[in-house]
Formats: structure tokens, sequence, C-alpha cells
């Protein structure tokens, strides 16, 4: 049978709201995750992790676990197969923690020491908690700070221009102070679990990941198999944030179901996820700023300093939030890593950009206040022309129309900008703000759309929505270039087997992907305008945009925004309350309204949280952490979310045949600073060290006079 098919234009699909495509399954229960899926003749395994934070494991007791009911094997380093680490991958070289079991030596408490595999995943646990491993401990450090002896700046972390020194000392005001941010983690609901099997001589693996062509490709290389061997599905993700990448879970998996030729699923607990999938490293930042008197910058530096582990580099790049924000005469910005015994930090949310936002606009804030000028008005006098290191035309720059804006809506012109002055009852009450930033990134990305013998249409792309909406926003880029109702179109993703297209991170997912779907989907549309039958199979157009990314011009490419907060300070208890919170992002081409300020809220909120609440602590005895549960590491609940809106102006680049500029990032960033300036302003204390803690509140105290007459 064949079916001829007829696009009627449709208007209105990309820019309106729409609920997720896929949120009734969700909300029912319908929506499976990994760790949901059943297999005949599953397996579970269960990490057994190292209690010591430097040393080597002497034995693996495991002659009584393996008579346990149910268990079927204990993996360790002693009879694990063999993997090859020594590959370069998508992100470069990969951290060893991926050649799991292949050595004895333990680098960080909760190092992966063992795998027990039983029938039941509450065999696996019994199991697990009762293997006994032996240690030779060696003495451990995993102390961060500035002053750390063994501090090293990573080749190309450091950015100069002008004369800096010169700079500072023709100022006339100086700001040099000191900012830290803490360890944090990414604690998505959902946690990292992985299913792995042997099918037909294919290895398949059911994950929850950020991308399943990078799992795929990285599996491959580490088991030494043909690409087209693995198959990686990830349909659904509770959450990532930079988290869900290649994890020792699904590498264990696929050791376990090599050895048991049956199906494994490996899920890790809350406490495991503190030590095994990432974190952001906590940060030491020096800003110096020197400025006229009237605010305008001669001189900015900003010093970052992060940790890494001792087995892999990552540099959590705080300086780089200042290199694209405002000009001055002299600029300098480095980021320094210290190598310590913990696990190794990974990408989360604004990596970089959210500690470093909160360094940098703070400091703007203290310029503001000892040279009398509004915070936004300072901002807007060292709005740059070009890029203010690296001299690029910018594609859209719109920071100064989020400032208009979210200034109308928030009030600000009716702000005392005195602080200590504004009461509620017993409560200071302040108001503050700061500026964001996020870079605009794409992968070159491929897509395949068909047109169905029954009018409806296929996309396959190998995308992953971790929360983001991104399924939504595909359907209704589609079906606008289509030029067909949404219910028409069927988007399919998180499938390997789709072919490459970009990862799920650096708010890249949308714009990588869209750009893909939507030239599949005009070079179709065009095919389909010839007219003619369509045949059973349907027709498939496929897209490649690596060419036409290659020939973007070379630009300045960010989203920005700019945050407000309204706090209420109860310095006799030290509580700290955000009333309400306003961010007006320019982020370009918003392709559902609804999934977009979900993002942008979820961010500013997570903002919040960070400055007031998120904070995970180590034990300089144990190198391990205080508290990993979400009993111990405390985070925004609903009581401490306020009214918060998020919106956007009108942010267009001629230049950009996509426009669209990723939002899964931009909300967290200055939200924590644009706290901690309301802090400031309803109490006079600074407050440069996260999060403000009730201790620190009353620490600190309320200088002005009539908070403590209060």
């Amino acid at each position: 049978m064949t079916t001829t098919t007829t696009s009627v234009p449709v208007t209105g699909a990309v820019g309106t709201s729409y609920t997720r495509v896929e949120g009734v399954d969700k909300v029912t229960g319908a929506a499976r995750y990994a760790g949901d899926v059943p297999f005949a003749e599953l397996a579970h395994g269960w990490l057994v992790l190292s209690t010591v934070a430097r040393g080597r494991v002497r034995s693996v007791e495991s002659d009584a676990v393996r008579g346990m009911p149910g268990v079927l094997a204990v993996l360790h380093h002693g009879n694990a197969p063999r993997v090859d680490g020594d590959y370069i991958g998508m992100l470069g070289k990969p951290d060893p923690i991926v050649e799991v079991f292949q050595h004895d030596r333990v680098p960080f408490v909760g190092w992966p020491v063992a795998l027990v595999v039983a029938e039941t995943s509450e065999q696996a646990r019994e199991a697990a908690e009762a293997l006994v491993v032996h240690y030779d401990e060696e003495p451990h450090d995993v102390t961060f700070s500035s002053g750390h002896p063994d501090t090293y700046t990573p080749e190309g972390s450091e950015v100069e221009k002008g004369d800096l020194a010169a700079e500072l000392a023709a100022s006339a005001h100086v700001v040099d102070e000191e900012y830290t941010t803490p360890e944090e983690h990414h604690s998505s609901m959902e946690p990292h679990a992985a299913m792995a099997r042997w099918d037909n001589g294919r290895l398949e693996i059911l994950d929850s990941n950020q991308g399943s062509v990078w799992v795929a490709q990285e599996l491959a290389k580490l088991f030494s198999l043909d690409p087209a061997s693995v198959h990686v599905r990830s349909e659904h993700v509770g959450g990532a944030f930079g988290s869900k990448g290649v994890r020792v879970h699904q590498i264990l998996a696929v050791m376990a179901a090599t050895l048991l030729d049956r199906p494994v699923r490996v899920v890790m607990t809350r406490r495991q996820m503190f030590s095994l999938v990432g974190y952001r490293s906590p940060t030491a930042q020096r800003v110096r700023l020197g400025a006229d008197t009237d605010g305008r910058l001669r001189a900015l530096e900003h010093q970052a300093h992060s940790l890494t582990s001792k087995v892999h580099e990552f540099v959590e790049g705080s300086a780089g939030f200042a290199r694209s924000m405002y000009a001055s005469d002299a600029h300098r910005s480095v980021n320094r890593v210290v190598r310590l015994d913990v696990p190794t930090p990974t990408f989360m949310r604004a990596p970089g950009e959210a500690p470093g936002s909160f360094a940098v606009e703070s400091a703007l804030d203290e310029l503001a206040e000892r040279s009398g000028v509004d915070p936004i008005a300072l901002r807007a006098r060292n709005e740059p022309d070009v890029g203010p290191v690296s001299g690029l035309q910018f594609g859209s720059r719109n920071l100064l129309a989020c400032y208009e804006e979210g200034a109308r809506r928030f009030g600000w012109a009716d702000r005392d900008p005195r602080p200590g002055v504004r009461r509620d009852g017993r409560w200071l009450v302040g108001t503050g703000t700061a500026s964001a930033t996020f870079p605009v990134v794409v992968m070159p990305s491929t897509a395949a759309v068909t047109a169905e013998a029954d009018g409806t249409f296929t996309v396959r792309v190998t995308a992953s929505d971790v929360g983001t909406g991104a399924r939504t926003a595909l359907t209704l880029l589609a079906a606008e270039t289509l030029g067909v109702s949404r219910d028409r179109v069927d988007v399919r993703i998180g499938d390997s087997d789709f072919g490459p297209a970009a990862i799920s991170g650096g708010s890249m997912g949308t714009r990588s992907w869209g750009w893909a779907v939507t030239a599949a989907a005009k070079d179709l549309r065009e095919q389909l305008a010839l007219g003619g039958d369509i045949p059973p199979q349907g027709i498939t157009v496929r897209s490649d945009t690596s060419a036409a990314i290659g020939a973007l011009a070379q630009r300045e490419r960010y989203a920005y925004g700019a945050q407000f907060a309204e706090v209420a300070v109860d310095v006799t208890t030290g509580e700290v309350r955000v009333r309400r919170m306003l961010g007006m992002f320019a982020a370009g081409r918003i392709v559902n309204p609804l999934t977009a300020r979900n993002q942008l809220v979820g961010g500013m909120v997570w903002g919040l949280s960070m400055a007031l609440h998120e904070e995970a602590v180590r034990d300089r005895a144990t190198g391990g952490h205080v508290g990993a549960d979400f009993a111990g590491y405390h985070f925004a609940a609903n009581a401490d979310v306020p009214l918060i809106e998020a919106d956007w102006v009108d942010d267009t680049d001629p230049d950009d045949p996509v426009g669209i500029k990723g939002i899964g990032e931009i909300g967290i960033v200055g939200a924590a600073a644009a706290v901690a300036n309301a802090v400031w302003h309803a109490t006079g204390a600074r407050h440069r060290h996260l999060p403000i803690r009730p201790d620190r509140v009353l620490s600190a105290g309320a200088p002005a006079a009539e908070a403590r007459d209060a």
C-alpha cells in the first residue's frame, strides 16, 4: 500500500508552550528508567567500596561470601576481566577509575574494591556487607586550601592582557578579597543504574546517561570491541547535571554479564554516588578589581583554586567567568589546582561559571559600594564592545536589556542603596543583583527523519532528555519545519544505533540536536514537495551538521542574564529567607516557553541552594564524607523556595542559523551572588564564603544600628 501525504503549513509550533510529550507516561509510571526494566534471569551486582583513603588491597576474603544464599560471583582485582583504559575518548583521556579492578591500588575512600553478584539485590547487598577486605593503609591528604604547597597551574589555564600592576596602582578604588565555595554534589533524583547483557554476540546496555553514543564508544574501547557490536539505550533519565557519563557501574555490569553469560544490573546507592560519580570541587578565589572614581574598571584579576584527584586532572574553570563579561584595561585570570587523595571532580551544572560568578559578581557589588555607584549602573559602565580578552565580535549580547527589564519588574528604582535600613518586624530586608552568562556550544550531530506511509513522521536522534524537555522541543522543531501538527511527529531518542550526536551537557543539547533534526526535516519536506507516493517503508532523510558547524563565523557567543533576589535576615537566629527571585535572560530562540521556564527556575533554585545550604564536608582523619546522604547533605526544599520568576528578552543573532543558545545551565549562574549581595544589603555584613549558614550570619553580626535596636 502506498500513501500520498500533503504537508499543511503550521505556524506557532516553536515559541508556544506545550506540555511534555512524555509527561503522562512519567506521572503514571509508564515511563521506565534504567533500574525499572525487567529482564529474564536478571542478576544483581552490589558494589563494595574502600574504607581507607590511600593504600593497597592486601586481600579480599571472598570464600565465605561465595557460599551465601544466591551469590553468583565476587569480582575484584584478582579475578576481573582485563580492560584497556589507554585511549582518547570524546572528552579526552578517561579517568583511570574506568580501569576498575585492574590493580590493588586505593587512591581514595570509596574506591571500588569488589562487586558481589547475586540472584536478588537483597542477597547481593547482604553478601557485600559481609565481605571482608584487608588493606595496607598509607598516609593521605584531603585538605584543600589556596595555599597548599602542591598547587600548580595547568597548561593553558592563564590569560593576561595589559599591565595589571600599573592599572591597580592607578586605581581610585581597589577591591582585593577571597571568596570560597564548598564541595557540592549533583544529587540527581534517579540514582545511576545500568543493565548489561550479551544478545546474539552484541553487547546491549540499558543505562541512564547523558549520551548513548558516548557511552557505547567508550565501552567499545575499554573492552576492545567493534563499536558496531555495542548498543546503548537510555530512554528516560531522572536527572544528571553532568554526572551521568561513563562510570564504574556500567563497566562492572559488562564484566559480570560476560563472566556469568546472563543479564546483570548494577545500581548505585545514594551514599556510593557521593564517591563515584563526580562532584563540584571546592574553590578558593581571589578577585582584585581596580577602578576609577566613577567605577570604570582599569584592572580585573581572578585567581581560582580548585582540587582534583591524584589519578586524574579535572579543572573547575572558575576563572573563565570574567573573560567574556567586563571591559578593563588590564586583565589576568588563572585557574590553579592541587592534587589530593580524593575522588575526581567532574562537570556539574555550569562548571566554572557557577562558582566563578559568585566571586566576581560579589566583588563587583563591593566595588559598587565603595565607588558609590548603583550595582546595575556599574555593570553597564563596564559593558564591552568586543570580547574583553579575545577581541572577537559578539554574536549577540543583550545583558543590558536583561537588566533594564529585570530592574523594572523587580522594582529596583525604589531601592534605598544603604545597607541595614529596611526592616519588616524582626527581619532585616535587602535586595541584590548579579550577572549571568554561559557559552553557546554546539557539537556535530546526525539525525534521521522518516515520512511514514500513514502520514506521520518519525524522528531518530541520539539525544538524551535528562529532564530538560528536549524530547518535546525536538518534536516542535520537527513539526514546524515539516509544516505539520506536532501530534504527527514521533521523536525517538537515547539509542546509540541512531548515530553520532552531541551529549546532553554544556547547554548544547537542543541546539545541536535541533540543528540536525531541522536540517533533515527541511530536506525531507523539499523531497515531499516534489510529489509522489510514499512506499510502505517510508522515505528517510538523514542529516549531518559537521560541515555547517565548521563554517560558523568565529564570534563570542554567549547567553546572558540578570539575577535579582530579595532576602530577609533574622540576626537573632541567623536565619536567611529568600523572599523572591527574578531572572531575566537573553538566551536566544526559546523553543518551548513552558519547559524553558522550568529549566531557568530550576537553575535559580539551585543557586539559592548553593548560597544558603549546600556543603559537603570531608573528615580529615578518614578522608571520607561526613553525612554522605540526603540527611547530611542539605539542599533547598519546597519550604525554602519562594516566588521565583524567570523570563527572557528578545535575543536574535543574524549570523547564527539556529538561534538556540541553551538554557540548562545559565539559570544557576549569578544566582548565589545575587542572594549574597542581598544579604549584605539587608545586614551590612559581607559573606564571601558559601553557604551563608546561620552561624556565619551570627558571627558577622548586624552593623546597622537600626538592626541592633530592633
